[in-house]
């Protein structure tokens, strides 16, 4: 509904700006902002928190004052129907314009309803599912009067102990660009003034999940090539897929901490590439510039953070504090204010609130929309396309239902906590989330099963193991359902050792030694790649099924027995220890890389107590079938720079079960003004084959597949030969090429 007060605002709004009968959105921001004294404006530039949830530090803040005062203009972890409205109604009804307030949350993975962990959804390489995912997620989030979401996290990670790995899409730049415009487009829909939307926001920008040592918040160092060519096309990606909103890092970029870098955020976002939506700065990321040692105090970051293109200021008080007094001392143009007012304005006429501003506000629809049966179904169903089957041994899975007894040990069996992970918004861990032994049951009679949690994560206490081991020795097959606690991952949840934490690994080793011959199989739930190098000898099965979600034991369950065979692959190397990390697959070469017909040879680019070789390689994962590659064919051995090269296989499906496989695309350019990476994805589709069926997979290249930005910064393409090959994994030699002429 629309109160006599923002219908009498709004008209005085048409009738100044002598735009009565247009519907042009920047025209009506243009007339309101004529409107607004100079701290109204401000005002839009301030964001505060609500008292649902926290995320940071907290900063002192007396919401309704603000709110009342016009200084105020967004909020964050405010939600429900009646918390929003109650705010909503002071913002709308007892200011002097009644302008809106924009509430924003960290929907991440889901807000009730929560899926895998984003780096489980990427393993799934499946685009249409992300997308729904966060359709599903706008859908529950607008339900509880959200309007704007703090995601995709869209940063390249190739660190491990970088515990925001969790939330991103890994380490390779093509799939990740594909994955962003996915979670772009779910979220904010075809139309974002339907009430069922939210707006996206592009985060962090840019170079974080580059951080030294993999410590969150660290410092960054790249060549303008690296950020060019591997950190920044996911952003570029989310702005060309629409998305609104932008958020900058905590991260200092060569010196710069990303809040106060004009070169990042004004240069590049906006004139580079034309980005219309709004910046807004990670949890008091501008004040942080402080300490960094970029901004010699509060004021200063104000100046510092406006004038580099940061919009909104979340949760520092700086722009509401400082930005009057900086404008009238001439440190900061008044028309870098009013850009950043205008486009925040804009984002709230294009989501509708100027037209009703309790729009996202209804009880019924907030009750009918939470954990929906058909979002539960989808989060099941995602969670076991997420899930990688790292290893099987003489096929040990799947499970047969008919097994006279089956052991489940480990702290996760029962677990409806640490199941959806970090980030899980307003998902209820206890009641809604189903556990692995909850999802067994519905395969399995109680007297199948016996159980033993045999240790906790983290706490060194043995005295859980002789009650599993003896369990172990009386049943046919052992499930360990083991890994990480949810907060061991996510912001601010660096790790040194990637091994599974506490004693799990050491109740692996005895439950082994007790059962030299009996079937193993290791369910794994953690955020990041964890090193598995003892763990590959000691089980026949590892089933990664990271933090699964709400739906998680369930889907778990699924695998286990059969009912969905395995097709995730993944989006990150798996290390064979610490020592290897960074490694990635598209790393570039050495002058002396170690030859294929003699790997230990001396004075080559190689470890002397490890292989150079991951434990899993990118784009790894089996399947309870087998699939064959065959005949590839190139339509030609030349690419013109107008032409397009077509690129085909036969993968056939040659084992027992109907399943989906992730054909991968990948090439090398030899040769290249800069050194280019010794493998690229470039292309992937995700098909369907029945036992015995094979299907003919086609890809079409062309040269502006193969543009990359050379030492002088111009995005081209380079006369030579590129090598060519289809395949399961990045773990092949090449064996095609052709010639870009």
């Amino acid at each position: 509904m629309m109160t006599l007060k923002t219908k009498l605002t709004y008209s005085i709004i048409f009738v100044f700006g002598h735009v009565a009968l247009a519907q042009n959105y920047e025209a009506k921001v243009d007339s309101l902002m004529k409107l607004m004294t100079l701290q109204e404006k401000i005002g839009q530039t301030v964001m505060y928190s609500g008292s649902w949830d926290q995320t940071g530090p907290i900063v002192g803040t007396d919401n309704a004052k603000y709110i009342r005062e016009g200084n105020m203009g967004a909020m964050l972890n405010a939600f429900t129907v009646k918390g929003t409205y109650d705010l909503q109604k002071v913002a709308v009804e007892e200011t002097r314009l009644g302008i809106p307030l924009l509430f924003g949350y960290d929907v991440i993975h889901g807000h009730r309803t929560i899926f895998p962990i984003n780096l489980g959804m990427a393993a799934s390489w499946d685009l249409k599912m992300i997308e729904e995912s966060s359709r599903i997620s706008a859908e529950e989030a607008s339900a509880e009067g959200l309007h704007w979401t703090f995601s995709p996290m869209v940063d390249i990670a190739r660190d491990p102990r970088w515990g925001r790995i969790s939330e991103g899409s890994g380490e390779d730049v093509y799939l990740a660009s594909q994955i962003a415009k996915a979670y772009v487009k779910g979220y904010q829909g075809d139309d974002l003034s339907k009430h069922n939307t939210i707006l996206a926001c592009a985060k962090h920008f840019v170079g974080y999940g580059a951080a030294q040592a993999g410590r969150d918040y660290h410092t960054v160092n790249m060549g303008e090539g690296e950020l060019r060519n591997v950190y920044l096309p996911p952003f570029k990606a989310a702005v060309d897929a629409g998305v609104e909103t932008f958020m900058s890092a905590f991260n200092e970029l060569n010196g710069v901490p990303t809040s106060g870098n004009k070169f990042t955020l004004r240069d590049i976002l906006q004139e580079e590439w034309g980005f219309k939506g709004f910046v807004v700065s990670d949890y008091t990321s501008i004040n942080e510039m402080i300490l960094h040692g970029f901004a010699k105090d509060s004021t200063d970051a104000a100046r510092i953070g406006m004038n580099a293109g940061v919009d909104m200021d979340m949760m520092g008080s700086v722009y509401r504090k400082h930005l009057k007094e900086l404008v009238e001392e001439g440190k900061v143009d008044e028309a870098i204010v009013n850009d950043a007012c205008r486009r925040i304005l804009l984002a709230k006429f294009k989501l509708g609130l100027f037209d009703d501003p309790y729009r996202y506000i209804d009880e019924k629809r907030e009750a009918e929309t939470k954990y929906k049966p058909e979002f539960l179904s989808k989060a099941r169903e995602i969670a076991a396309a997420s899930s990688v089957l790292l290893q099987n041994k003489n096929n040990v899975l799947p499970l047969s239902k008919e097994t006279k007894s089956i052991a489940f040990i480990g702290p996760l069996v029962k677990d409806e906590y640490d199941i959806l992970g970090n980030w899980a918004a307003k998902g209820d861990r206890k009641g809604k989330a189903v556990s692995v032994f909850e999802g067994v049951l519905e395969y399995l009679k109680p007297n199948q099963i016996m159980y033993a949690k045999g240790c906790d994560i983290l706490k060194d206490d043995e005295s859980g193991f002789s009650e599993a081991i003896t369990i172990s020795k009386k049943a046919d097959v052992i499930v360990l359902v083991m890994g990480e606690g949810h907060h061991m991952s996510g912001e601010a949840a660096s790790r040194t050792n990637l091994k599974i934490p506490g004693i799990q690994p050491k109740l692996i080793q005895k439950i082994r030694e007790a059962n030299p011959d009996k079937k193993i199989i290791l369910v794994l739930m953690n955020g990041r790649p964890i090193n598995l190098s003892d763990e590959v000898n000691l089980v026949d099965a590892i089933l990664e099924v990271w933090f699964p979600g709400t739906m998680g034991g369930a889907a778990t369950a699924d695998i286990l027995f059969g009912a969905y065979n395995p097709s995730g692959k993944l989006t990150v190397t798996f290390p064979r220890n610490v020592g290897q990390v960074p490694i990635y697959y598209n790393m570039k070469n050495t002058g002396r890389p170690i030859p294929d017909n003699n790997p230990t040879e001396d004075y080559k680019s190689n470890y002397i107590d490890s292989p150079n070789s991951p434990l899993f390689v990118f784009g790894h994962g089996l399947s309870y079938t087998t699939f064959k590659y065959a005949d590839f064919t190139l339509s030609s051995h030349t690419l013109s720079f107008s032409d397009t090269l077509k690129a085909s296989v036969v993968v056939s499906n040659t084992g027992g079960f109907d399943g989906y496989e992730v054909v991968q695309l990948y090439i090398h350019d030899k040769v290249g003004s800069v050194t280019r990476p010794v493998k690229e994805l470039k292309g992937f589709q995700k098909i369907f084959l029945k036992k015995g069926e094979s299907k003919t997979v086609t890809f079409i290249l062309t040269a502006e597949d193969l543009k990359f930005y050379n030492s002088e910064m111009n995005y081209t393409v380079e006369h030579g030969e590129f090598e060519i090959a289809i395949a399961p994994s990045s773990d092949f030699k090449f064996k095609n090429s052709f010639i870009l002429e």
